[in-house]
């Protein structure tokens, strides 16, 4: 290769840059132009990836962390072979694109080479960090031959600046990731101007200080100095890495280049035209790649031989260990092992029992059936009871890769964490887990997972205002109606341990996208399902349609339907209402997006429209008037008391439903 084909290559990513965001008269061309020479390394002699083949398992991943400069990504997508046409660039922006304004993964519009949706800053950082854990943890259960990759970014000012970021910084260093790789683009500019308005701050001393192996590039386009760094940075396995590259925004536009004004809008047709002068290309030449660049920056040959060699070690490894070539393909499938059925549900053990503990033991009793299962709580897994049994031995640290992953007090990394888990694949249904409350400091990244469709589950414990004691800062009240407003997100509460059981088994095998799991605190009964004496209700793999006819009752006058741990408070109002003569049908509506999809036939007979309908949870009512007539809820903040008083006190009783349907009667 020579000096010329380099500057030529990396002229191109730049031109290509400027000309979409001028037709798209929108978005951010200074990123793109100013790393250009980090990305065409990375592409062209770093990374080891197939574009005829965007989803081999042992690829080198690129998160373009800061997601503003997607053109510079669609760019390198289009030279080097990935399914990202010049009409797609020449789309950039535009309604039905898969070059879209920042990075997305998305089932809708796919754009081959893309792996996390990015935009939201920090987000990517953190996902790359969850996609360097996934790799560890594949590689020490299925060894090296068809595992053994690394992560690479490239991420801003902006993304150092947010918390995510510092979170997962502080996490990866902690866990020696050394197969992360990230170019951190100084520039010294932000959008509202240089960036010591707001950022002085040591970036070398602090990621030191996390861990991180930490080297400086003064210029991003001398490519020898970034290359060796590079090289270093992939050497030292024990350390995350961080390359700081001084870069200047915009570069070579004459007159905008180093200002805030070409980081977010388009030069001008006239700036376009002086950069071009300025690298020697014609300043008509729209969209215009010369054939020699093309051949250059071609990674398919390269791409397909890299693949081939891995292919041949797959193959000789899955020869010699048949069974473990298994697991490894139900992991990439992402599905359980056979058998699950049979292990859920446990033995409970107990009468009554908090939904948190039976999902525990569902945890324990599906274990085996999902060994690359990862995932943990934010320093709160012996409230939230979800860890897989093992001890020690499933410990995610610093010299080994178990299952159980302890993330400390970082609630919002770990949601991003979590993704970049699932958007790596070969991880069966990620997950990370807190106090349903604190499920506020993880929206960001909860909304991204549902965005992308990604197999996670988020597991939230002390659903409600029962938790008691601990008071209105801890009390959810608002949080389940927020997340059941989010689109593509399944909302899942389990109203007994049969039911908890159903939901694991429900999320493990049919479930898509990201699901949320809201379990209690408090105790519920383990309810007399069918066959287990006189009153036996309904079996609960009914859960798996949202909602389902619990106990039914000739001649029923009104419909009760309870959610959560709130469904044994209907079942009493029911009985309530029977010894008065009034009686009434049970429904449990566990999860309002199951029963969504189920067809308006299963709908109307579950909860008839002819029949009056009250409806129970321990949250605020707003949302409940498109499936029941009237709903006994909680439409205030919570109090410090113990959980059975402050029920009691905010009107969620089997009394206050009572009156409630006697009031519609």
């Amino acid at each position: 290769m020579t000096d010329d084909i380099a500057r030529d290559s990396i002229n191109a990513i730049r031109a290509l840059a400027m000309d979409a965001v001028q037709r798209a008269n929108s978005g951010h061309p200074g990123l793109p132009m100013g790393m250009a020479p980090a990305a065409y390394l990375l592409y062209t002699r770093i990374m080891r990836h197939d574009p005829a083949d965007p989803r081999w398992p042992d690829r080198d991943r690129f998160v373009l962390s800061a997601g503003h400069g997607s053109m510079l990504l669609y760019a390198l997508l289009h030279l080097t072979g990935y399914g990202v046409s010049i009409d797609d660039l020449k789309a950039f922006r535009q309604w039905g694109s898969i070059t879209p304004g920042h990075p997305e993964r998305d089932a809708e519009h796919v754009t081959p080479g893309v792996e996390v949706t990015t935009g939201p800053l920090g987000q990517g950082f953190a996902n790359g960090v969850g996609m360097a854990m996934a790799e560890r943890l594949l590689r020490e259960r299925f060894g090296r031959e068809v595992q053994d990759h690394r992560v690479f970014a490239i991420c801003s000012d902006g993304d150092l600046m947010e918390g995510v970021a510092s979170e997962a910084a502080s996490l990866a260093g902690h866990l020696r990731l050394g197969r992360l790789v990230y170019l951190y683009d100084d520039n010294d500019i932000s959008l509202d101007g240089p960036t010591s308005l707001s950022f002085k701050e040591d970036v070398t001393g602090r990621f030191e200080a996390y861990g991180w192996h930490v080297q400086e590039v003064p210029d991003v386009n001398d490519l020898t100095l970034l290359e060796h760094a590079i090289e270093r940075a992939i050497g030292d396995e024990e350390r995350p890495s961080l390359i700081r590259v001084r870069s200047i925004i915009g570069y070579p536009a004459p007159n905008r280049m180093g200002t805030s004004k070409a980081h977010g809008a388009p030069l001008g047709e006239d700036e376009v035209r002086a950069a071009k002068e300025v690298m020697g290309l014609d300043p008509d030449g729209d969209f215009a790649v010369p054939d020699a660049v093309r051949e250059h920056m071609s990674q398919r040959a390269r791409g397909g031989a890299l693949r081939g060699e891995w292919g041949a070690r797959e193959r000789a490894w899955r020869d010699a260990d048949p069974e473990r070539a298994k697991v490894w393909d139900a992991a990439w499938a992402g599905r359980p092992l056979p058998g699950l059925d049979g292990a859920l549900p446990p033995d409970w053990g107990a009468d009554s029992l908090a939904t948190r503990v039976a999902g525990h033991k569902a945890m324990a009793a599906f274990s085996a059936f999902v060994p690359t299962m990862l995932g943990g709580a934010a320093d709160l897994s012996e409230s939230t009871k979800t860890e897989f049994p093992g001890g020690e031995s499933e410990r995610y640290d610093a010299t080994q890769a178990g299952r159980n992953v302890y993330f400390g007090v970082r609630e919002h990394a770990m949601g991003a964490v979590v993704n970049g888990m699932a958007a790596h694949g070969g991880i069966v249904r990620p997950y990370g887990s807190t106090f349903l409350q604190f499920s506020d400091y993880m929206r960001a990244s909860i909304r991204l997972s549902a965005l992308m469709a990604l197999p996670v589950a988020w597991v939230f414990s002390h659903d409600s205002v029962a938790l008691g004691e601990d008071g209105p800062t801890h009390q959810p009240v608002e949080h389940i109606a927020a997340l059941r407003a989010i689109p593509r997100l399944t909302v899942i509460r389990p109203g007994d341990p049969d039911e908890t059981a159903e939901a694991w088994r429900t999320i493990l095998e049919d479930c898509d996208g990201p699901v949320v799991l809201a379990l209690s605190r408090q105790n519920v009964p383990v309810l007399p399902r069918d066959g287990d004496g006189d009153g036996a209700l309904a079996g609960a793999d009914g859960l798996r349609r949202g909602a389902y006819l619990l106990r039914d009752a000739p001649g029923a006058r009104a419909t009760v339907v309870g959610t959560g741990a709130e469904l044994s408070v209907a079942l009493a109002a029911s009985d309530l209402l029977a010894a008065e003569g009034v009686p009434t049908r049970v429904v449990s509506f566990p999860s309002w997006e199951l029963f969504a999809a189920q067809d308006v036939e299963y709908q109307e007979s579950t909860i008839p429209s002819e029949l009056p309908s009250v409806a129970v949870e321990a949250g605020i009512t707003m949302g409940w008037e498109r499936w029941v007539d009237s709903v006994v809820g909680i439409d205030r903040f919570g109090a410090s008391a113990p959980g059975g008083e402050v029920l009691q006190r905010l009107g969620i009783s089997a009394e206050a439903v009572a009156e409630r349907v006697r009031g519609l009667l």
